[in-house]
């Protein structure tokens, strides 16, 4: 399987949690199907050149959020039972994710509750408009 993820250590954002956002974001977007085994964390590991104790837990959060399976002695692989909720979890999950990266980066400019609240309903009207006329002008 070719890496397909990347991390970027100055972003913030813990290293495991930027592998559990791109693992639930490639299930959501269907590049990783059910069934579909995981690098090893060893291999991982060395890929992203990050501590396999970091890639460890990932993998066990994402255990324990149902989005993989880890067999002993075979390896990781992409939950196959639910499939559809599976799915769907893992697209609000990586919303959230992104919400609560805009908040923190919105807070550190020094941006209030109410700015952020203003910006956030602003952002919810435009991709989310409530009559059918402003429907057809967002599109």
């Amino acid at each position: 399987m070719p890496a397909i993820f990347t991390v970027d250590p100055r972003s913030g954002v813990p290293i495991y949690l930027q592998i559990m956002e791109q693992v639930k974001r490639s299930v959501a977007l269907g590049v990783l199907a059910p069934g579909e085994q995981l690098p090893t964390v060893k291999q991982l590991a060395a890929d992203l050149i990050v501590n396999p104790n970091t890639v460890a837990r990932a993998y066990r959060e994402l255990e324990r959020d149902q989005v993989i399976e880890t067999m002993a002695g075979r390896g990781s692989f992409i939950a196959g039972s639910g499939t559809v909720a599976g799915a769907k979890r893992a697209v609000a999950d990586v919303a959230d994710q992104a919400i609560v990266q805009a908040v923190r980066e919105g807070k550190s400019m020094g941006l209030a509750r109410d700015e952020m609240k203003v910006l956030f309903e602003h952002a919810l009207d435009r991709w989310y408009p409530t009559d059918a006329s402003e429907e057809n002008a967002a599109s």
